[in-house]
Formats: structure tokens, sequence, C-alpha cells
């Protein structure tokens, strides 16, 4: 696949594209004056306790009943991660499939993201600032403005509503009080990478800004042995604008203008097809106030639009799973997805020690899809993956909070009641479906307690509940057709689907390190799956069920931060610095009553059975030319997989494709990166991306290779799919 040559310059002039706006991250944010940028090498503070927001008010982590992870600024300035999926993956956040560049799905918990990130099919919800990001493919959304990111794994609260079935990932753009100053930073790479950046931010009396622009664009790359991965190039392009105005100490307004997206990325999927493309955008504009109301009140308020686009084109023009006449040469589906909403919340404290939250939230979306396809004599016009729809939800909810035993303990519980609206809408070829609307009601708690046993320990017991409402295609009376030619049949009988967390928990901190630990179980119910009804010549036919099995998970997870000069009190020079840090899981179970006969295991797909990364930082800070290095390997554990692709009949006799379950083996992968400011604000760094140059993939069993393990009569191009291997970047950046 080419790209137009205008894109290779602009990239590699490193800026690309700009968006105007503002971050309602102040009424999500009072922890920004203690999450500043951490100078070149200095000693950064631990996991601190700081405020997170993404339960919806700002409140100190030791008070949260469930499990929040941060993902801090000095862990996000010193990876070389050029998208929100690669960060989530060096922070062993939960399995993530990185189908292609622009592409991955999540799973946390048992709870899935959509492969193509589908926000609407999602059991992951996807925040920005606070508000639906509109997608869960966390692929097409880049680093460059983003200031933290919130990840809550356990139930936590009710102020969201639908997809938060498994967890929240919010995701905290820069202001001009979190990015205040100048930066420029450019850097190259193997396979042509080019990328820069820059950004600009500042308080100016009561009002504050930031502005930031980033460009990157990648070749295809060489996996691990050498050979080149055709149809593997992207380029990136992204801007925000953050605009702020406090107009006296208890009121402030804040806006957010941003664009961010993915083109012509190569998507090679379960077919390892060279042919296939995407272009994948996300754009957002959100306005908030935060005020107080008397003495113990306050008030925050939200609006928002998102604009969401996925234009993608997958044709089939190899593959024998289609008779030659019925290869498509174009196949070509555009899906949009536009939101607007509002979330009002005032809080009271009605007494000593208590915090009342309510809630009311509105939303609308609607999902406009087109699709066209040509190719061989028999190919015809089909309806697009999606049908069109329209959504209405409104919701309420309140939670409360109280504190005893002098501060201690800290009890809270809340209850949502969401009411929905779901709209089938005309759909181009879909020429019989029926149009309508169907309603839905979903009423979700959440309930917990903490415990401060001493100054270092800290315990937490959690209980929630989610949901997730069924999509227009999930209930349309008629049919779609997906790329790899298996229909999918609607069923308007469908009910949400359904999950129950519970956990326990404990925090300990000592100076200079914090480790957290918790042990839980997520039982997702009334799942929205298609089971196959019948199979023939390679063609698939499927019906939207709930199924009546559930999916039960039961794991530990941990997350452990240690300034180790501090914690072994080593007695190295204040210029000395050295930590080490580490996150990761360990499923015990992970049970899918529903699996399907042919499948041949009850192991639930998609889900890591373990994963963890671990990571040292060493370095020198107030020096004349401070430096740093940092190693970080990333484990994937063992993963079960019901694969789309189409495997080699000698090495998988038997397969039945989407249903036979297959086991990948455990890898590691790891990286380094060093860093020299060799002049006051000129820092020069240097990374290595998979050192030991592995061939593997976290999701496809076919890697590309030799011998090739899949059916290559039904590929469209290449054997299979691996990430890819040794990748060199230097680069330098300019602060002032």
């Amino acid at each position: 696949m080419s790209r137009p040559h205008s894109y290779l310059i602009a990239a590699k002039v490193a800026v690309i594209a700009m968006a105007t706006g503002l971050s309602s991250a102040h009424a999500q944010d009072p922890q920004s004056a203690q999450d500043p940028p951490t100078p070149q090498g200095s000693r950064t503070h631990i996991l601190p306790e700081g405020f997170i927001t993404a339960t919806g008010r700002p409140e100190p982590v030791n008070r949260i009943a469930g499990t929040v992870q941060v993902i801090h600024q000095d862990r996000i300035e010193k990876s070389t991660a050029r998208s929100v999926a690669d960060l989530l993956a060096e922070n062993a956040v939960g399995f993530m499939s990185e189908w292609a560049p622009g592409q991955t799905s999540i799973n946390i918990r048992g709870a899935a993201t959509e492969g193509q990130g589908r926000d609407f099919r999602s059991q992951v919800l996807v925040l920005l600032n606070g508000h639906r990001a509109g997608t869960a493919n966390v692929a097409k959304l880049s680093v460059a403005d983003i200031q933290r990111i919130e990840i809550v794994r356990g139930p936590t609260s009710v102020v969201y509503g639908s997809q938060n079935m498994g967890g929240v990932i919010n995701i905290i753009l820069k202001t001009g009080r979190t990015a205040p100053g100048n930066l420029v930073e450019a850097s190259v790479g193997s396979w042509n990478l080019f990328q820069g950046m820059a950004q600009s931010g500042g308080v100016v009396g009561g009002f504050d800004y930031y502005v930031g622009l980033s460009g990157s664009t990648r070749d295809n790359y060489q996996v691990g042995g050498g050979q080149i991965e055709a149809n593997t190039g992207w380029t990136r392009k992204g801007g925000t604008v953050a605009l702020g105005y406090q107009f006296d100490a208890d009121n402030r307004i804040d806006m957010t203008v941003r664009t961010d997206g993915i083109y012509d990325a190569g998507f090679r999927g379960s077919s390892a097809n060279t042919f296939a493309f995407d272009t994948r955008t996300n754009q957002s504009v959100d306005l908030s106030y935060t005020g107080k109301i008397g003495d113990r009140g306050s008030l925050f308020w939200q609006g928002y639009y998102v604009q969401d686009v996925d234009d993608l084109n997958n044709p089939s023009p190899l593959s024998a799973l289609n008779a030659v006449a019925a290869r498509t040469t174009v196949d070509h589906n555009r899906r949009t997805l536009s939101i607007v909403g509002s979330r009002f919340q005032p809080s009271y404290n009605i007494w000593e020690g208590n915090q009342l939250l309510v809630g009311i939230d509105w939303e609308r979306s609607w999902l406009r899809s087109n699709r066209d396809r040509q190719g061989g004599r028999s190919v015809t016009q089909l309806s697009p993956q999606d049908n069109n729809q329209t959504e209405n939800v409104w919701s309420f909810y309140l939670e409360d909070s109280q504190s005893l035993l002098d501060d201690k303990l800290v009890v809270r519980g809340g209850v949502r009641q969401t009411m929905g609206t779901t709209a089938l809408d005309w759909t181009p070829f879909a020429t019989t479906l029926v149009t309508g609307s169907n309603n839905y009601t979903a009423t979700t708690y959440s309930a917990g307690a903490t415990y401060a046993f001493t100054d270092w320990m800290t315990g937490r017991v959690a209980a929630a509940s989610g949901f997730r409402a069924p999509t227009a295609t999930e209930l349309g009376a008629n049919f779609t057709t997906t790329p790899i030619g298996t229909t999918i049949f609607g069923n308007p009988g469908l009910s949400p689907e359904r999950s129950q967390q519970i956990e326990a928990g404990a925090t300990f901190n000592w100076l200079g390190g914090r480790f957290d630990a918790v042990v839980f179980q997520n039982t997702i119910a009334s799942r929205i799956a298609p089971i196959t009804i019948s199979s023939v010549g390679g063609r698939i036919s499927q019906l939207q069920v709930n199924n009546p099995g559930n999916i039960v998970v039961q794991g530990v997870e941990y997350q452990a931060e240690a300034d180790m000069i501090q914690t072994f009190k080593l007695g190295a020079k204040d210029s000395w610095n050295w930590k080490v840090f580490g996150n990761g899981y360990y499923n015990f179970k992970m049970i899918d009553y529903g699996a399907q006969v042919g499948a041949n295991s009850s192991m639930a797909t998609r889900i890591n059975q373990y994963g963890m990364d671990i990571g040292t930082v060493f370095g020198q800070s107030n020096v004349d030319m401070p430096w740093s290095f940092q190693l970080l390997g990333i484990l994937r554990g063992p993963m079960w997989y019901n694969t789309e692709e189409s495997l080699s009949p000698v090495f998988f006799p038997g397969q039945i494709r989407n249903t036979t379950v297959y086991q990948k083996d455990p890898f590691w992968i790891w990286k380094a990166r060093a860093e020299l400011e060799v002049l006051r604000g000129v820092k020069m760094f240097a990374a290595l991306n998979n050192i030991f140059d592995v061939n593997a993939h976290p999701i496809f069993i076919a890697t590309d290779q030799n011998p090739c393990v899949a059916n290559l009569q039904n590929q469209n191009g290449a054997c299979g799919n691996s990430m890819m291997g040794r990748e060199v970047i230097v680069g330098v950046q300019f602060r002032f």
C-alpha cells in the first residue's frame, strides 16, 4: 500500500496537525498542582496518594474502596509508546490484543472491549477528561498531550453507566497548569520512523492555556529474525488546545478541543491481509464549570461533543474462502459515531465527615455507516458492518461516603438508575431491516469501605455491578456480513449484559515506597455473543443470543514502586536516583461456563492468565549533565484464543474457525531507554525496543515465519502476523 508523498513530507517535519480547545480536567483534576512536570533526572515521588478523579469526584486514593492504577507523567515521559495502547501494555493494565497499529482490544478482569474498538459494544469504558471518549480502541489515541491515565480496575463508583463492566480508563489531558513552559521534541528510528511534537502552556493571571501538536510516520517494520512485514506502516496526527479561567478561589471554567487519529494504517487482520488499510480518528470538545455552593456544597457541570470515525477498507482479493467471482478488490466501510452529552453533579457535606454526590446525566448518540464493495462479477452491495442507530440515555444516581472512627474508617455506597432507548434506523442495503425502538433500564450499585489499620497499612473491601446495553446491530431483525464471510443475525429479544464484582485489598506505604495487592472476582452474565447455527463451505452463519453461561474470573493484582535509596537507606549522594516499579496480575480462575461445545476448552478467551511489567530507572540529577537509564520488561502470559485465522490442517487438524480454542504460550519483551541533558533544557535520548528481537504476537497464532502454520490458500497475501522486531530510536528534546 502506498501513501501520498505529501503525508510523508509533512510527518518528517514532525508537526502535522493541531486542534483547539480546553480541558475540563480541573473539575476532574485537583491534583494538577501536585503533579507538575518532573525535571530531568530528579528523584520523583512514589505512587503519590494525591487525588484521583475516575470515581467522578476528586478524592485521595487511600479513601477509595476499589483498585485504582495511575500512570503518571514521569512514566509517560520515559516511555517510547506512540499510542495509549502501547502505554497500557507497558503497565500491565490487562490483556492487549494489538491486532494492528490502528486497532487494539482490551480485557480487564474478564471484561473486554469489542475487537474493533466500538465503544457502544464494549465492556470497558474509556473516558477523556471524565466524559465518554467515543471509542474503546485506544490504539488510535496518541500519548503526546496526556497528563496521566487513571485505570479503575474494580468496583469503585456508580457515576458511569453502560460499558463499565470490567473497569474505567480515564485519560486526563494536559493544561496550562499541569504542563507550563515550552517543549519541542523530534526523533527518528528504524523503518523510516519520523516523529515530533511541540507544546506550549502557561498561566497569565486567572487565565491558563495549553497548545499541543504532534505527528509521526513509519514504514513497514521488520519482525524478529529480519523479514519485512508488509502493510504495517502508518501516519499519526494530533493536537490539543486547552483554555481555562479562574474567576475566584471557588469558581472556574474549562474548555478543551482536540483531534487525534491514525491514517492509512495497514490492517493485516486474521488473514494477514496485505491489501487492507484503515483511517481512524477521534475528535472532541468539552466545556465544564466547577464552583462552590455555600460553605458545604459544590457543583460540577460538563457538556461535551464527540465524533469518532472508523474509515475501513478491508478487501479480500485472494482468499479461497470466497469463490473467485465473489472476491473483493474494495470493501470500504465508513462508520461515524457522534455523541452529545451533559453531566450535572452537585455534592454536599451534610454533616462532618459526610459527602453526598447527586448526579444527572443525559446523552444522545447516533451511529451512521455506509459501505461500498467492488470486485468479481458476483460481488454485490451488502449492509454495513453495523446497523444505523440512535440512542438516548438518562441516568440518575446517588453516592454517599462517611468517615468514622477519627477518619480511620470510610464507608461508601451508591445506586444508579439508567433508562435508555435504542432506535434501529434505516441502513444502506439492509433491505429487510425492520426499524423500531427498544427501551431498556438498568439498576447498578456500588458499596465498600476502607480502614487505616496503621499509618502504613490500609485495607479495603468493595462490591459493585455493571451493565452493557444491546446495540441496534445486535437487536436488528436482519443480518450484517463481515469481511471474513460470517453472517450474523440480529435478535430483538436481547437483554443487557451484566457484571458483578467483589474484591478485598490492602495498601502498604513506607518512606520511598508503596505496595498494593488485591484479590477479586468478576462474574459476567447474560453475555451478548453470536453462536454458530451453520457452517457450510467456509460460510458461517451466527445468531446473537444472551449466553446462559457466565464468565467467572478470580485473581490477584499488585502494584509496586520504590525509591531504593530511601527504602534501603543506602546513603548515596542526593544526586543519585534509583527506582524500581512493577504491576501485575494472576488469574487463578478464568472459566467460560457458556463455551461452545466445539471449543474443546472452558477457559475464558482473549485474556492473559497472568501478565506483568517490571522495570528500573537509574541516574543522576543536580549535576552538570543529568542522565538516566531505564530497563523495562513486559511479560505476556498464556492466552486462550478461538481464533478467526484459518490455520493449516497439517499443524492444526480439525480447526473450526471462531470456535476451536488454542493456547498461546507466554513471552517476554524487553525495552531500554537512556537520556542525557547535554545543556540546560536540551536533552538527548535513545531507545531500544524488543531488545532480543523476539518474533511473537499477543493474539495471533500464525506468526510471519517459516514454516507457515496458516492455511495459505485462505490468506490475503502473507503468512501470519508478528509484532515488530528490534527497533532503535534516537531524538532530542528542548524545554524552555
